[in-house]
């Protein structure tokens, strides 16, 4: 396999020169791994997907690792099959967990000649120097992301490259997680025959998809409600305040509803998703649903009032979690004018957006991965569970567009699979004419949205299983 200078592999490149970027997403429920490239008018095409149902992964840790790697090879399995074309060398990996931890800290630096511009050399200094952050023994730092700076005497500053000043300091948001956990990725991807090529925060791929720059100066708090956990991250102003780790998830809804209703996991499973809503006050109190019984005994009725309740109680300790962490940094509805998007698999249940309304006070509606995407692709593809692998292609791309020079000029020619693409027949689409995006235009989309969190720092971080629940 090809090497970089960072011993890192390099990408395939298609034939436009674009490279082939590669999401997986390790969850506890499902392992998703997503191809996509860029088009000329700057959107995702997805090349191959695949996705498995997750062994091995807990609350988002993984901790058995043949499971783990059988399940990303199946999920590998099922991308190639989508697109025999297709070769996957390197991946950027999402990953989350309980042991996700985050801290604020404030440094800053002396430079040696005040009336020379600052420089992104500097700025790079400023952050690498945040790494040096005593944390707790058994912990490393995954990412320092600068929140804002501050030039002398001058404060709040989003990019302070040009300036001229004495001293040049910043307030940053450090990510940590447990080193054995982070290691315990890596191993499962190598032994998959893969290379990390980065890793990056469940909630910030997720939150990268589903938002816009207009969102992120509104003020937005983007809720991924994941197999294991429900993953929060916050921002106003243009910045991110604030993540969090919430440790309950779809799984958690389903164990419920299983040793609520004396049903076997399967069966609280289905019925989550065909009959389940988050109000318990819209389901019907004469509706029920009738469980075959086991070895010979009579079937079981089971009310779907009853089914409502629980699944409420789960879901409203889940967004009172939210409501606290939202508090916590200071925060409102009147500031949070972009309120909460629900995104991940478990966003899909019934009158979630209203129960979320209900208990933060806050505005709330479905994230979905369209806006970064071509208009010709698949529903499946659009669906919030999928946030997370588009998130992270768009974080590959950001690397590339900023050091093109690790990445080398490899090119094959890999088309969309017809078996990705919308019925045109049925369902039209046309792409809207643009004129086409040069490389530096590339650079002020969302993409730009990486840049808010320094690229090149490799060391974790990911989402929770994505269970569909409807």
């Amino acid at each position: 396999m090809n090497q970089n200078l960072n011993g890192i592999s390099k990408p395939v490149y298609d034939e436009t020169g674009m490279p082939i970027i590669v999401g997986l997403d390790i969850g506890t429920t499902k392992i998703a791994a997503i191809a996509g490239r860029k088009n000329e008018y700057g959107k995702l095409e997805i090349l191959g997907f695949g996705r498995a149902d997750s062994n091995g992964v807990q609350h988002g840790q993984v901790l058995n690792i043949d499971q783990t790697i059988k399940a990303i090879q199946m999920a590998l399995a099922s991308c190639a099959k989508s697109n025999p074309d297709l070769e996957i060398k390197d991946v950027y990996v999402g990953v989350a967990g309980h042991h996700i931890k985050s801290l604020q800290t404030r440094g800053d630096i002396v430079r040696q000649n005040p009336d020379v511009e600052i420089e992104r050399w500097e700025i790079d200094q400023l952050i690498e120097n945040q790494r040096k952050t005593f944390i707790p023994a058994g912990d490393q730092i995954i990412d320092v992301i600068p929140q804002d700076f501050h030039v002398d005497n001058y404060q709040n500053i989003k990019d302070p490259i040009g300036m001229n000043g004495v001293k040049v300091g910043a307030n940053f948001h450090i990510i940590t997680g447990d080193r054995n956990a982070i290691k315990n990725i890596y191993r499962a991807v190598d032994r998959s025959g893969l290379k990390t090529k980065d890793l990056a925060l469940q909630p910030l791929a997720s939150a990268s998809a589903v938002m816009s720059e207009i969102d992120m100066e509104a003020g937005v708090a983007i809720l991924d409600i994941g197999g294991g956990t429900s993953d929060l991250a916050v921002f106003y102003d243009g910045i991110l305040k604030h993540t969090a780790v919430i440790p309950f998830g779809g799984e958690n809804i389903t164990n419920d509803i299983r040793m609520g209703l004396g049903v076997l996991k399967g069966q609280a499973e289905a019925m989550k998703v065909q009959f389940g809503t988050a109000l318990a006050d819209e389901a019907k109190a004469n509706a029920f649903i009738t469980i075959p019984g086991l070895k010979g005994m009579a079937p079981k009725e089971i009310s779907v009032k009853n089914l409502a309740s629980i699944i409420q109680a789960r879901m409203s300790e889940i967004l009172d979690f939210v409501t606290y962490h939202i508090k916590q940094i200071g925060l409102d509805a009147r500031a949070l004018n972009g309120g909460v998007i629900l995104t991940g698999g478990g966003s899909q249940l019934k009158h979630l957006i209203q129960l979320t309304e209900y208990c933060t006070g806050i505005n709330a509606r479905i994230g979905y991965p369209n806006e970064h995407l071509a208009p010709n692709h698949i529903d499946e593809l659009k669906k919030p569970m999928y946030a997370t692998c588009i998130g992270l292609i768009l974080k590959g791309y950001n690397d590339y567009e900023h050091k093109r020079k690790e990445f080398d000029n490899k090119f094959k020619k890999v088309e969309v699979p017809e078996v990705l693409k919308k019925d045109e027949t049925k369902t039209p689409v046309k792409e809207e004419k643009k004129p086409k995006i040069n490389m530096a235009a590339r650079t002020k989309g969302l993409n730009n949205f990486w840049d808010k969190f320094k690229d090149s720092l490799i060391d974790m971080f990911k989402e929770e299983g994505d269970k569909e629940i409807r």
